[in-house]
């Protein structure tokens, strides 16, 4: 069986990291700079919310994958992928916000807590096949 449910999440995450990315590319023509963040705060939070995206949605999205290679069930699959959607969209938001803003920590933690979840019924998975 094909993994469409991984596959509509992966393609929503890739949209959402454009999304980000954009915003890097905007920022910087904005501010005219070319690398790193120059003189501009605002640029160090786009940066980090783009890079934070790009460093934990692929590890999701491959643990989706594999669990939805060993016969996950759609319904967990999708419970974790909007997780992981919302929890992304909550961090961007909350990030610019004061350091202990609730929607960053939110989206940290679900994001964290999910990939930690889905790698567990990953080897619940992987053994009961076995």
């Amino acid at each position: 069986m094909a993994p469409v449910v991984t596959a509509l999440y992966g393609a929503l995450n890739a949209i959402f990291n454009i999304f980000l990315a954009n915003n890097v590319s905007n920022m910087r023509r904005k501010h005219k700079v070319g690398i790193g963040q120059g003189e501009h705060p605002e640029m160090l939070v786009a940066i980090r919310a783009h890079a934070n995206n790009a460093e934990f949605v692929p590890l999701a999205i491959v643990m989706m994958l594999l669990a939805e290679m060993c016969g996950a069930k759609s319904w967990v699959l999708h419970v974790f992928g909007g997780a992981l959607l919302v929890a992304r969209i909550a961090h961007w938001f909350g990030l610019p916000r004061k350091p202990h803003n609730p929607f960053r920590f939110a989206g940290t933690a679900i994001t964290w807590t999910g990939i930690l979840a889905i790698s567990g019924y990953l080897l619940y998975l992987r053994f009961q096949i076995a």
